[in-house]
């Protein structure tokens, strides 16, 4: 296509779309930047995003998929066109999140210890201490300021008629943030004068943010605490992002065997000697933690730092056993224990779930397994699911097969007829499927980074935005009043 794109014959096609309205006018957020992207020529627009995709390659901005034959290590994918999220809006979501995060912490802290919401039956017992995320070896255990999620992705979904959803929440070791501040990074330098005049809300202090907060949490003693991230090494998928959060803090980045357990407290090894450790920001799962208490054939723990972490001289973030909140299973519960512990209706709703442990549930499912999107309560990365109406009757049989062999490892959703948001392509924008999601750090306060992380299926007509199945990522802005 020659001369410039417009948005004159963009196609809706019935989905809420986040920077366009129903009249196929740039809402009223999105005026600033539209305008200024239908200045340019199709050579400028394509110019420009091959710069920012050099960008990328030149700043090593990568990901792992481990599974691809044409070789693992990938550049993100990136879209120059911003998602763009109104003051109103976001102060709605933030109060929301904030809500929601406040229970599950208290919900996790309840279940490690005096589990008054089991004992009153609002979360089935058996539903709990069957869930893969649940470490009864976390039992009794107590953390700094009773926090437990300290770091928490959480995955929104805005539906066809504009109402914001929870899909999912990710408590153990969430991912992305460093892909967020490096989108920043390259679209500020892109559209220098729009970025300015729509009032964009700063996002680049969430790593003092997030080392503030790992301070905050750090056990008691003189002088300033010493903090880590703990990286399972060079081959994880997010390998990138440890590197970039540790420099970014001015931490030591250290693998399990930088560190020691000794007499109940954890060193880590320096040309200068032992150094102590009070705080690791983990990134690796309970399971390779601690071979003397979880895995006994990790080689990438610590062993010992359970003993320590129980004994309070060590604060582990995110606390061991917060896996259990982002169950899915569970998460179908989550507007119950938001009640429970807080006397407050869901400032956010969830995603109407299935569970098919349940047998009411179960056999809707297995009913209606062409038209529901089927999930593995502990999978990721889009991983270990079924797209209902995308699949094939062979699939859908073989999925049908695992829910009966295995009923408590599988929930179902209907579709969510996800919003898009335009991107550009050969001959113009067009629409493409999005979801969102920001990042809440909770120290001695709940804090959230004004934008996060707005993933996009690039491939027309997918729906599935991770980067391992063919999805990419935008800038988000939250504009300020």
């Amino acid at each position: 296509m020659k001369g410039n794109y417009t948005f004159e014959d963009y196609q809706l096609q019935g989905f809420y779309d986040e920077n366009i309205d129903s009249t196929n006018a740039p809402r009223r957020s999105a005026k600033l930047l539209s305008r200024m992207l239908e200045t340019l020529t199709s050579e400028e627009l394509v110019a420009i995003q091959n710069s920012a995709d050099k960008s990328f390659f030149d700043l090593g901005i990568t990901f792992t998929v481990y599974a691809d034959e044409m070789g693992t290590e990938k550049i993100f994918p990136f879209d120059i066109i911003p998602r763009i999220i109104e003051a109103q809006e976001w102060e709605r979501l933030e109060r929301g999140l904030k809500q929601r995060i406040h229970a599950l912490n208290l919900f996790i802290d309840d279940i490690y210890n005096d589990q008054k919401i089991l004992d009153d039956g609002v979360v089935p017992r058996e539903l709990v201490e069957g869930s893969p995320g649940f470490f009864k070896e976390c039992m009794g255990i107590k953390p700094p300021q009773r926090v437990w999620c300290h770091i928490t992705g959480t995955d929104l979904v805005r539906d066809s008629d504009g109402t914001f959803y929870v899909l999912e929440d990710n408590l153990r070791c969430p991912s992305g943030a460093s892909y967020v501040l490096a989108n920043r990074q390259i679209l500020k330098r892109i559209f220098p004068q729009v970025f300015a005049r729509s009032k964009v809300r700063n996002i680049e202090d969430y790593p003092s943010l997030l080392l503030e907060m790992l301070y905050e949490v750090a056990p008691e003693r003189p002088g300033r605490p010493s903090v880590v991230l703990l990286t399972p090494g060079c081959f994880n998928s997010a390998y990138y992002e440890h590197v970039f959060l540790a420099q970014q803090m001015g931490i030591p980045l250290v693998e399990g065997t930088d560190l020691v357990v000794d007499e109940g407290y954890v060193y880590m090894r320096t040309t200068k000697g032992l150094e102590r450790v009070d705080v690791i920001y983990r990134r690796i799962n309970e399971d390779f933690l601690d071979p003397l208490v979880f895995n006994k054939d990790s080689l990438i723990g610590i062993p010992g730092v359970m003993d320590a972490y129980r004994k309070g001289n060590v604060t582990l973030v995110n606390a061991p056993g917060t896996g259990v909140a982002d169950d899915k299973a569970i998460y179908a519960y989550v507007p119950r224990i938001i009640r429970y512990y807080l006397d407050e209706e869901p400032i956010i709703p969830n995603v109407p779930t299935y569970l098919c442990s349940e047998h009411k549930d179960l056999e809707y499912v297995l009913d209606n397994i062409g038209e529901l999107v089927v999930k593995e309560v502990d999978g990721a990365g889009g991983y270990g699911m079924l797209i209902g109406p995308h699949s094939s009757k062979e699939m859908q049989d073989a999925f049908a097969q695992k829910i009966r062999e295995n009923p408590r490892s599988f929930v179902a959703q209907p579709i969510v007829s996800l919003s898009r948001c335009p991107v550009i392509v050969e001959d113009g924008f067009e629409g493409r499927h999005v979801d969102f999601r920001p990042y809440i750090l909770h120290g001695k306060e709940i804090k959230i980074m004004p934008g996060g992380l707005t993933r996009v299926a690039l491939k027309k007509g997918s729906i599935v935005v991770n980067s391992s199945q063919g999805g990419g990522s935008k800038d988000t802005w939250v504009l300020g009043r």
